[in-house]
């Protein structure tokens, strides 16, 4: 399935990422994340969204452990091995390449696995893209995110401080963890700071 972009131009330069294996966000394997979080937070059959899925590692794993997943992406070559992946394996989930600014889904999710594409967005976008997140779950639904910690200006991908996390994401609308230091480093050199976020019933 494909959605209608908004930047096309945004879309060339993703694919021209993957066409080049210039892919440094790409660990080759599952984040040890997904160890950590699943099955305890949401038993399979939950349904799950995963947003710039990439080449859909995490997206395996999950269908592996028998999730409902819907994984999305803007580049074609990404969605192209993430299909060739789970035909190799026999598995099947919703694999869309769109743009996660311009997609709706028609069913509301469980989780949302967030791991690399508030960094991959422009900083002007986030709220826009919280917005939707907020939409797209249910209403006790869970946000899971690895948000990449660069310390340094400019991107992608962009470093998502914890002060910006709670603007973008606000206690209004999420209910945050006690524990907000836990971070996976990430190959790439840098850390990712781990957070449950639990979207509240209603925005205050």
């Amino acid at each position: 399935m494909t959605i209608t972009f908004t930047e096309p131009n945004q879309q060339d330069v993703w694919e021209n990422r993957y066409q080049g294996r210039k892919t440094g966000w790409d660990r080759g394997q599952s984040s040890p994340a997904i160890g950590h979080w699943f099955p305890s937070i949401s038993p399979p059959p939950a349904r799950i969204l995963v947003p710039a899925c990439g080449c859909g590692h995490e997206v395996v794993t999950l269908c592996e452990q028998g999730y409902v997943v819907t994984a999305i992406d803007f580049a074609p070559s990404a969605i192209e091995t993430l299909n060739t992946k789970l035909h190799q394996k026999g598995l099947r989930a919703d694999v869309i390449q769109a743009d996660l600014l311009a997609w709706e889904p028609t069913q509301a999710f469980d989780i949302v696995y967030e791991q690399t594409a508030l960094c991959a967005l422009e900083p002007a976008l986030w709220h826009n893209y919280a917005d939707r997140l907020y939409q797209w779950l249910t209403a006790e639904g869970i946000l899971l995110g690895l948000f990449m910690q660069t310390d340094r200006e400019g991107g992608p991908p962009w470093h998502c401080a914890i002060e910006s996390l709670k603007e973008v994401f606000p206690a209004t609308r999420w209910h945050w963890p006690s524990q907000q230091d836990q971070r996976i480093t990430h190959p790439s050199g840098f850390n990712e700071l781990a957070l449950v976020l639990k979207r509240r019933r209603s925005a205050r």
